[in-house]
């Protein structure tokens, strides 16, 4: 018996210094910011690479159609520049497996109709059943602003474009995967305005919410952001609180994302905070998880402190927040490598509990920042693993 206890003794103690062992190799590696997290379980299901007269594909976004189909439309750039401003027209790929498999031939979803080009691609669908298409129009360096389409038949055709923005003219920015709207009915974008016809290109850009209570017919212009925190303020996004509140989270300089909140459905803004959300100069997504009521976010987790990465839009992150966004958990690696640059990140959620993420993911050293995107698809189980 006195034999068994000390063999039990023994086995303890080894099992407590296994422990402790673990977890100061944890702490070690967190303290030297490396990743610690297991590799996520999930598929690449769909690369979009450049190719012959196409050196870009980038910013798209998804839709589920009512045969259960999930439509992926994205800028598609012909000729041979890759720059914002290159020829560009939207073109779409089909899944009919939830996105495990896509389409292998595009379709053309909308023409190249500016100047410039068609991109930044947004879906939604809307709560009287039609799809809603919105892109940005750009014309010139002064003049790009977003449209609208609308679908009353899942997708095949589209209605002339109504333009968002009418009471001011300029360079307005709208990211892919960007419009919402609200419980009560009230379609929401927030756009960064970067140039006026006469005045200089800013950096950082001024903050506006665009709402519309008649489904998207006529579009009013919140007031400007107030920005006092002498940080470059670029490409919001939003998502309505559980408060009723309207929170815009705003890619920023300072080493972190910047967030504000209307309490009034976007009509005035509170002056720009920092939040507890690490990152380079990049934008991030939030969206919903339909099954749990929770925040899930996908951004690049790069607070700066790693020389090797500094401002570089990697590691590409998932987290998720119970507490609408005040802190954020079960955070796991979906994109490591220090030569990638990820982001513009669509995210759907699937019918049999899955999540699509589309986004741009270029190497840096082969130039090619935004010029492919990836379709990667994994469980929510995964989310929350």
């Amino acid at each position: 018996m006195k034999k068994l206890r000390k063999m039990s003794s023994l086995v303890l103690g080894l099992a407590w210094l296994v422990l402790a062992t673990v977890s100061c190799q944890h702490n070690a590696a967190s303290e030297n910011g490396e990743n610690v997290t297991d590799s996520l379980d999930k598929e690449l299901v769909l690369k979009l690479a450049p190719g012959a007269d196409n050196p870009r594909n980038s910013e798209g976004d998804f839709i589920t159609l009512k045969d259960g189909r999930i439509l992926f439309v994205y800028s598609r750039y012909t000729g041979e520049s890759t720059s914002d401003h290159a020829p560009a027209y939207l073109a779409g790929r089909i899944s009919a497996d939830n996105g495990k498999t896509w389409t292998e031939t595009d379709e053309l979803i909308v023409e190249k109709e500016g100047d410039m080009n068609v991109m930044s691609v947004s879906l939604l669908r809307l709560q009287n059943g039609k799809i809603a298409l919105f892109y940005l129009r750009k014309n010139a360096v002064t003049d790009c602003i977003p449209m609208m389409r609308i679908s009353d038949d899942e997708a095949k055709t589209w209605s002339e474009p109504i333009a968002c923005i009418t009471d001011k003219q300029g360079y307005f920015v709208l990211n892919n995967d960007r419009v919402i709207q609200l419980e009560d009915g009230r379609l929401m974008m927030a756009v960064a305005l970067h140039q006026t016809p006469n005045g200089e290109w800013k950096n950082e850009a001024t903050l506006y919410a665009y709402y519309s209570d008649d489904d998207g017919q006529t579009w009013t212009s919140s007031e400007a952001v107030p920005n006092n925190q002498g940080v470059i303020t670029q490409e919001p996004g939003l998502m309505e609180l559980k408060d009723g509140r309207i929170m815009m989270y705003i890619r920023a300089s300072g080493g972190a994302q910047q967030l504000s909140y209307s309490s009034d459905k976007g009509k005035t803004w509170s002056p720009i905070e920092k939040s507890n959300i690490p990152s380079p100069l990049s934008p991030a997504t939030i969206k919903r998880i339909p099954e749990t009521g929770d925040l899930l976010l996908v951004w690049n987790n790069n607070d700066g402190s790693n020389p090797a990465i500094k401002d570089k839009r990697t590691p590409l992150t998932i987290a998720v927040s119970k507490d609408e966004g005040k802190t954020w958990s079960h955070q796991q690696d979906i994109e490591t490598d220090p030569d990638g640059w990820y982001c513009y990140i669509a995210v759907h959620f699937t019918d049999d509990g899955q999540v699509l993420l589309g986004y741009c993911a270029g190497s840096i050293a082969k130039k090619t920042h935004l010029s492919v995107t990836d379709i990667t698809r994994l469980g929510l189980d995964e989310v929350y693993r």
